[in-house]
């Protein structure tokens, strides 16, 4: 039987899922719960007070808050009437806020009182825009304790009270599928974020694919996805549980002996960390061995694959799967199948979900390269987003062909399997030789005493580029730099060999990134004072 595509609307999806399971937990924190039917009442509430600010269709909402619900509530609020929601990066600082607020084309901004790990909003929005404000910001909006020059909650609830529920029906109906639903800004290493407009059906048919394809929840799914709501890898699960009347389990802080806690107590059955240094934190904290984690039968993780095989030993009754993805393509293109074999699933990151492409070419010729042959991976398909945005620029270099090309290394081997070796930049020329930084952190992360590294290049007089490896050492271990070079020596080639190692305690974050141009400034700078 031939299978049909059925997409709509964010806002839409939310309506179906409320109307098909009304009384299933939609979204889980700590200390709240929504049912799909409180989830849409809250959104409708909040798309009220949005309409009662001015926002129309088009309209650009940014949201700047820490994970909460709501958080979600506000997402949803501006899906339903057609205004297009900038998540913005709760780790920004004042320049970036700035920048975005001004390049987003913001027309309200909506933050919280919550004084998470990230910041103090209120005073990061004072500081943004001390000097000026952007040109179509006309409100900005606090809830929870008022805060000065910021709009209270209760005048923001205030404004909606006079809207009419036939009104926001009526803009929820005129919503077109390849309207922009999203802008989400990617970090670039040193230049300003660049927006991406991500259409209704890049997300919905994504988060749909990501479910029929690939993840196979039904109702009673409880899916724990603790990333940034500022991030694809939070959203694209969002979607995913609404299509199934699953519910999405989230955090406003990700520590791990709560994430444990919670996952026992609310019977998680998908477990979604992606990125290693989460799952490394849960795996080592004293109460991993106590917890009741058994009804997780999927865990969804992107590391190098000794870690990866770590990660499968410490979760036995699970399946471990990776993805391999980027904002501009919807969040993730490919997952791996379940049913894949425990050698590809650690080795590769799957095949492109249906209605997807992908091609490997030869970075510099542009030339197609054969099966088995690492290069530049360039997409295709419904996911791929248009181009960024007012960068007309970055456009004409980031496409060729209609093919979207992602800067990042990889193969595509004869069965159609995608295995991901890092960004391109990523690669070092030590004495004319390319070297994958990934293939070192993959070394590194097989030494006992190593809990993550990250390796850069750094200059050096002879060779004109050398590794670096930085170091986060497990809790009560201990090396040296001698040590972690020596470990090395007889398992890699001499020239890839760390000439440099230096230990961190935190590492420098993006959203959900380690900044390695930031571990580079940190060389820089320490070099200068020698």
């Amino acid at each position: 039987m031939r299978t049909t595509i059925n997409v709509t609307t964010f806002g839409d999806l939310l309506v179906r899922a409320a109307n098909k399971w009304p009384d299933n937990d939609a979204l889980i924190f700590p200390d709240h719960h929504h049912t799909y039917a409180e989830l849409l009442a809250a959104s409708e509430k909040r798309a009220a007070s949005f309409i009662g600010l001015g926002v129309k269709p088009g309209d650009h909402v940014g949201i700047l808050m820490a994970n909460c619900p709501e958080y979600i509530e506000c997402l949803m609020g501006a899906q339903l009437i057609g205004a297009l929601a900038v998540p913005m990066n709760a780790r920004y600082k004042p320049p970036e806020l700035a920048y975005v607020a001004e390049n987003a084309d913001i027309k309200v901004i909506i933050t919280h009182d919550r004084i998470s790990e990230y910041a103090n909003f209120a005073r990061l929005l004072g500081d943004a825009f001390e000097e000026k404000s952007p040109a179509h910001l006309q409100h900005m909006v606090m809830l929870g304790e008022p805060a000065p020059g910021l709009m209270t909650e209760q005048a923001f609830i205030e404004a909606g009270t006079t809207v009419a529920q036939e009104l926001i029906e009526t803009w929820r109906g005129q919503v077109a599928l390849r309207d922009p639903a999203i802008m989400m800004y990617t970090s670039g290493t040193t230049a300003n974020p660049k927006g991406c407009p991500l259409s209704h059906e890049v997300l919905v048919r994504n988060g749909m694919n990501m479910n029929s394809s690939r993840y196979f929840l039904n109702e009673t799914d409880r899916f724990w996805a603790p990333l940034p709501m500022f991030h694809m890898a939070s959203i694209l699960p969002l979607l995913c549980c609404m299509d199934a009347g699953a519910a999405l389990l989230s955090m406003t802080h990700v520590e791990a002996g709560q994430a444990l806690k919670m996952m026992e107590q609310e019977k998680a059955t998908i477990a979604f960390p992606s990125f290693p240094t989460i799952t490394t934190d849960l795996i080592n904290h004293p109460d991993f061995k106590t917890r009741d984690l058994s009804r997780i039968r999927r865990i969804n993780n992107v590391a190098p694959q000794d870690q990866l095989d770590l990660f499968q030993r410490a979760f036995p009754q699970a399946v471990q799967t990776g993805a391999y993805g980027l904002t501009e393509a919807g969040g993730v293109i490919a997952f791996n199948h379940p049913d894949e074999p425990l050698e590809v699933r650690l080795r590769t990151c799957g095949k492109p979900m249906p209605g997807l492409q992908a091609r490997i070419i030869d970075p510099e010729t542009l030339e197609p390269l054969p099966f088995g042959e690492k290069g530049e991976i360039l997409l295709k398909g419904y996911s791929v987003f248009d181009g960024y945005y007012k960068a007309p620029e970055k456009n004409s270099e980031a496409f060729l062909d209609g093919w979207f090309r992602t800067g990042d290394l990889a193969l595509i081997d004869k069965d159609g399997y995608i295995e991901f070796h890092g960004r391109i930049k990523d690669m070092l020329k030590v004495g004319g030789e390319n070297v994958a930084a990934l293939e070192i952190e993959s070394l590194l992360s097989t030494h006992p005493a190593i809990n993550m590294a990250q390796v850069i290049g750094v200059p050096d007089p002879r060779l004109s580029e050398v590794a670096c490896a930085y170091i986060e050492l497990k809790s009560n271990q201990v090396a040296d730099e001698q040590e972690i070079i020596a470990y090395c020596k007889d398992k890699i080639a001499s020239y890839k060999v760390p000439r440099y190692v230096r230990f961190v305690q935190e590492w420098p974050m993006s959203a959900t990134k380690i900044q390695k141009f930031v571990l580079r400034d940190w060389f820089d700078r320490e070099s200068d004072t020698h």
